[in-house]
């Protein structure tokens, strides 16, 4: 085996057998572990190792069955606690294992449109200590310009809107650290059904992020510039007083905005009111979203909730859009209404 560190998901935890996500910094695509290592020796300690490390949750170090060598193993954990990895090295006795790559957990429970960062998700990214934040609403994921995504934007967003348990999705993307420097990331997740305390089923889509290099030197990671033609339609189409976003039509909560966010809408976890529609205006949000799914295109106003925890009214303009070939989704325009506008 080379004397590269492999990094392990175990997003199913011990029910499903984990499979490799990177030897050293080559990416692999959940292959098995035995491809990775062959028929050799090791591979029983290996395996015995990583489900060690799902259940006590700490890194293990132990000497081989055979062969004077010795498996060590560190754990990836979410901001809960969950077991989403393992970083796993087999070496001589008297051999240091080289450096860990960084890498970090991460989720998103769909069901409450929450995602989850980990403390070594938010060092990979370069956030200072003092402004790290664990969790966030799910539009967030997309905000602040922070990561530069490739062509399957479409395709992850998807995942997103028509989850199953069991879809699965990886891609080698570009993260700005917020200290400026610009880092290919390779990432992979699986969605999974987990019972939550109260006996509900949630969707939750478990993730793992791995640092891969300088963006520079990774051929694969998104260059400073729009990788779709359609994007740089879409940033030559702002205009002042109107602010575009990605919409899920099911839950009508926010994917993401395509420019900065619209002033004074509430739309952040951090925020101290969650964003939301008012609940008299529920009924007119379902039927925009009814004549979107009909005719393709749909107008009126609603109130959302506000930075300040009171309401304000928006303009809404929705046309329907295709994130793959079975998925859609809408792109709505906010605008403030005009006077007289009924709302």
């Amino acid at each position: 085996m080379a004397a590269d560190w492999l990094l392990v998901e175990t997003f199913g935890g011990l029910r499903r057998e984990p499979t490799v996500l990177a030897a050293g910094r080559s990416p692999k695509n959940m292959v098995s572990i035995r491809s990775v290592l062959g028929r050799g020796p090791f591979l029983p300690d290996v395996q015995g190792v990583i489900a060690r490390v799902v259940r006590s949750r700490g890194a293990i170090e132990a000497r081989t069955t055979v062969g004077k060598r010795r498996v060590i193993a560190h754990p990836l954990q979410t901001y809960g606690g969950v077991v989403h990895g393992v970083h796993v090295w087999v070496g001589p006795l008297d051999e240091d294992p080289p450096v860990r790559d960084a890498a970090g957990a991460w989720h998103i429970n769909l069901s409450r449109h929450v995602s989850s960062r980990s403390d070594d998700l938010l060092r990979l990214y370069g956030t200072r200590a003092d402004k790290w934040r664990n969790e966030h609403d799910l539009a967030e994921l997309f905000a602040y310009q922070r990561l530069q995504t490739n062509s399957d934007e479409a395709k992850a967003l998807a995942l997103i809107v028509n989850a199953k348990a069991g879809a699965e999705h990886l891609a080698t993307w570009t993260v700005n650290r917020d200290d400026g420097v610009r880092r290919a990331l390779h990432f992979a997740c699986r969605c999974v059904e987990v019972k939550a305390p109260n006996g509900r089923v949630e969707l939750i889509v478990r993730g793992i992020t791995h640092d891969i290099g300088p963006a520079e030197s990774v051929p694969a990671a998104p260059p400073p510039i729009p990788v779709l033609l359609a994007q740089q339609v879409l940033a030559a189409e702002a205009t002042p007083g109107r602010w575009r976003a990605i919409v899920d039509l099911r839950t009508m909560r926010l994917l993401k905005w395509l420019d900065n966010p619209m002033p004074g809408v509430a739309w952040t976890l951090g925020a101290p009111h969650r964003p939301a529609v008012h609940r008299a205006d529920l009924r007119r949000a379902v039927g925009l979203s009814n004549d979107l799914a009909v005719s393709g295109r749909a107008e009126g106003v609603l109130r959302v909730r506000s930075e300040d925890g009171g309401w304000m009214k928006v303009a809404v303009s929705a046309a329907l859009m295709a994130l793959d070939q079975h998925t859609t989704a809408a792109l709505v325009t906010l605008t403030e209404p005009e006077r007289g506008m009924v709302g």
